[in-house]
């Protein structure tokens, strides 16, 4: 089952952010509301979101702006930014807005079936990069622990030559070298156990 993503609303108009909860409620993605700049970048610090619907027209830090900081900080910068607006195309309103780093740009009123196939491609995107980041984080594990297998088998070789020569050392001692050799046994078995684990993973 897919998992929920987080979707970042930003409007200083409530009517908008109803009508923008009703078009994207069908997605059953989880919605988050802010109704100015400032509080849509404390939301952003806090969650990692898989879109951004961002009003172009906004009091004090308008949608541009606020794209400005989304983009300029490395936590955020990455999150895509669709903007709409009630300003016409031809105003360069959308030409600044890719500007600025948007990766769409609407024209309210906006076709709600547009609007939400454009979000669901970012919330398919943002589910892949997640699952790539487990992956990469799975291999990186795999590796480390391929280093620590790598390093007790050298640390075993090591042990068993160190028991080899102490056996030569012990001469006529029938007690040390019994202890010897029933260590060494022990370093035999935990050589097979060991290969037997790299075999394994290798197959794996």
């Amino acid at each position: 089952m897919n998992r929920q993503v987080k979707i970042l609303l930003v409007d200083d108009n409530d009517e908008s952010l109803v009508a923008l909860e009703a078009v994207l409620r069908p997605l059953q993605q989880v919605l988050f509301k802010a109704r100015s700049g400032p509080e849509a970048m404390k939301l952003m610090l806090r969650h990692d979101f898989a879109v951004v619907l961002l009003d172009v027209l906004m009091p004090g830090m308008d949608g541009f702006e606020t794209a400005t900081h989304i983009k300029r900080l490395d936590q955020t910068r990455d999150v895509p930014i669709i903007f709409l607006t009630g300003t016409e195309p031809s105003s360069g309103a959308a030409f600044r807005g890719y500007a600025v780093g948007a990766v769409d740009y609407l024209t309210k009123p906006f076709d709600p079936w547009v609007l939400r196939s454009k979000v669901a491609v970012f919330i398919e995107l943002f589910r892949k990069n997640a699952v790539l980041v487990e992956q990469a984080a799975l291999l990186s594990q795999l590796v480390q622990d391929n280093e620590v297998l790598t390093d007790f088998a050298l640390r075993l070789g090591a042990v068993e030559t160190r028991l080899e020569g102490l056996g030569d050392a012990a001469g006529g001692d029938e007690g040390v070298r019994e202890a010897v050799k029933d260590l060494a046994d022990r370093v035999a078995a935990m050589q097979a156990a060991f290969e037997a684990v790299s075999s394994v993973r290798g197959r794996d």
